[in-house]
């Protein structure tokens, strides 16, 4: 399937896929995030510049499901932090794949976060770079990094972007 043969079914598909996962975030459905994942898969969260320069340092780093289990678990359970909650924006995603089977995404956000205070605040903005396929029929992110500009992360990061 060249590029150029993105179905719009495809393609709403793949936005489906987008939207939920923010949404799971944004409505703290974290427990649920992980199955938003292959089970071998790589998630992280890490600055522009480390992409840019080729340097793996991230903020946040799981190279499995269990490890984004795992992540969960210490956040409810084991992390002391302020309550806060996230609003994600995220664009249209741009679309590609070289064989019909892994989708190559790309899309930009915009995080904002709301603490008890009742203030909000833009706390992280960057871009998604994907790695869609089908898991059992499912598409599931095989890699999400999430690219951030921010130069400066104002609380501790403990929820997924």
């Amino acid at each position: 399937m060249p590029n150029n043969a993105i179905t719009l079914e495809l393609k709403s598909e793949i936005e489906d896929l987008l939207n939920s996962y923010v949404q799971c975030i944004d409505d703290d459905d974290l427990e649920n995030w992980p199955n938003f994942f292959t089970d071998q898969c790589l998630y992280q969260i890490i600055p522009r510049e480390n992409h840019e320069i080729g340097l793996p340092t991230a903020v946040m780093w799981c190279d499995s499901r269990g490890m984004l289990e795992d992540r969960i678990t210490a956040l409810r359970h084991a992390n002391v932090y302020q309550v806060q909650w996230y609003r994600h924006i995220i664009s249209n995603p741009v679309i590609t794949t070289d064989d019909g089977e892994t989708f190559h995404v790309q899309s930009n956000y915009a995080v904002f976060k709301t603490c008890n205070d009742g203030e909000s605040t833009v706390y992280n903005v960057g871009r998604y770079v994907d790695e869609i396929v089908r898991d059992k029929g499912v598409l599931k992110f095989k890699k999400r990094s999430a690219i951030y500009d921010t130069h400066r992360i104002t609380t501790l990061l403990v929820i997924p972007v």
